[in-house]
């Protein structure tokens, strides 16, 4: 029976984690690698790794990291930041990888998402589509860390990514991240009615409703977050923790 993913999303900022509010105010959590371990003894399903400085400077997110993360963990991890060549990929891959997300490199040249998943596999691509309003409301598709508007409509960007073989779409609420208030879910439904790809929600998380309304209103199949597996309490305290089985007993209900 088909059960979607429950996914940490950890942000790496040089060699430690951190957290985002509306991709700013930056707040250190730790050391990725006891992070890795921590939720190894929480049996998370997967974990995504995202360098946010890596495109900025025109890098891309250190393989000896990623060897480090393939060391410890004992479930599937994707890794993200910098990505523009397919030498890159296949580096990431075989460091240890099973996915790497491609953002920024995806909406410049939507043509390389072909070229990825025609050298490695559908499986081994995930598209990460960031995503907030401009001016009079209108959502679009934004690069460089939220940094610079695209010009993309997302739907019609996740056609695009859909259409070009990407094996998955993260779609992030860019307004909602950090705040913990609940996902974007009119986006993430409309999204995963207009493609056959795979759709992870990302983007605001805060409780198990969250999860259980992006999964039944809005038919997201992973569902990911940030805030919500490092946080704790109503003071946010750095705490890394994970769902129990029982907490998540909507997602094998049919």
């Amino acid at each position: 029976m088909f059960r979607p993913r429950v996914i940490p999303v950890l942000l790496i900022d040089g060699d430690h984690l951190v957290k985002s509010v509306g991709f700013k105010n930056y707040r250190y959590i730790g050391d990725p690698i006891n992070a890795v371990r921590i939720f190894n003894e929480l049996q998370a399903d997967e974990l995504v790794f995202l360098d946010i400085s890596a495109t900025r400077n025109r890098r891309v997110i250190s393989l000896d990291l990623v060897k480090n993360i393939g060391e410890e963990a004992n479930m599937p991890f994707c890794v993200g930041g910098g990505i523009c060549e397919i030498s890159q990929i296949r580096e990431i891959l075989s460091a240890g990888a099973e996915k790497v997300v491609i953002g920024t490199h995806a909406i410049l040249d939507p043509d390389f998402i072909r070229r990825a998943s025609d050298e490695f596999g559908s499986s081994s691509i995930t598209v990460c589509i960031d995503v907030k309003k401009r001016k009079f409301g209108k959502e679009q598709v934004w690069t460089f860390n939220g940094s610079r508007p695209s010009g993309f409509d997302p739907l019609e960007f996740a056609q695009i990514a859909e259409k070009n073989g990407a094996g998955e779409i993260i779609v992030q609420s860019i307004e909602n991240d950090g705040k913990m208030n609940g996902y974007n879910l009119e986006l993430i439904k409309q999204i995963s009615k207009s493609v056959l790809t795979p759709v992870i929600a990302l983007g605001g998380a805060g409780n198990i409703q969250d999860f259980k309304r992006a999964y039944r209103e809005a038919s997201a199949t992973g569902l990911a977050a940030g805030s919500f597996f490092v946080f704790y309490g109503n003071n946010k305290g750095v705490l890394i923790n994970y769902p129990e089985k029982q907490d998540l007993k909507f997602l094998y209900e049919s």
